[in-house]
């Protein structure tokens, strides 16, 4: 006998409508998402204060690219999901070099700046707050970073992505410089 008869569902074959968001949903499988702030925001009108919140969002696929996206809803939830989908209208591709950054670099946003710097293979993620979560999401292994300046976590996440959006190949740098890729200063590992 069915399970369901036994509960008393006598409605028939039960479609499952899951199904078609779970198989939509695999193609997004290889973005990751996570939140760096939600604040909850008033706007002051005539009948009194309105409550509204504010989620700040890092999406990337762990292979090269990463968006920061903002969201403003009435409850959480929403304001995750319009950041999510902000974030990913705003990805930018990162030029890596092994598991790091080819060149020093600094990004501006606001009164917050971030510094960039390339490290070798086997030091980490050496950043903090938002800097870190954006190069994580990147795909970026081993790298030095400093936050300089303001404190928020909004334009800091904006400041990093400024950064490694303007960061040039490797092969670019060398030829600028006038020097072999492997002179760079980075050392390029094999993996």
């Amino acid at each position: 006998m069915d399970t369901r008869t036994q509960r008393g569902d006598t409605k028939g074959p039960r479609r499952d409508r899951g199904d078609r968001r779970r198989q939509e949903g695999e193609a997004e499988s290889e973005w990751t998402e996570k939140v760096v702030q939600i604040r909850r925001v008033t706007k002051v009108v005539k009948g009194g204060k309105k409550l509204s919140f504010r989620a700040v969002v890092v999406v990337g696929n762990l292979k090269g690219n990463v968006g920061v996206g903002v969201g403003k809803a009435a409850d959480v939830v929403s304001a995750i999901q319009k950041a999510a989908v902000d974030a990913r209208k705003s990805l930018v591709t990162v030029h890596m070099l092994a598991t790091s950054i080819p060149h020093l670099i600094i990004g501006e946003q606001g009164a917050s700046r971030v510094l960039l710097k390339p490290a070798s293979k086997g030091t980490g993620v050496i950043a903090g707050g938002s800097v870190r979560t954006v190069l994580e999401l990147a795909g970026i292994k081993d790298i030095l970073s400093k936050a300089l300046g303001a404190s928020s976590p909004l334009n800091n996440a904006r400041a990093t992505v400024d950064a490694l959006q303007r960061l040039h190949r490797a092969e670019e740098v060398a030829s600028m410089r006038g020097l072999a890729v492997t002179d760079l200063g980075v050392k390029i590992h094999n993996e």
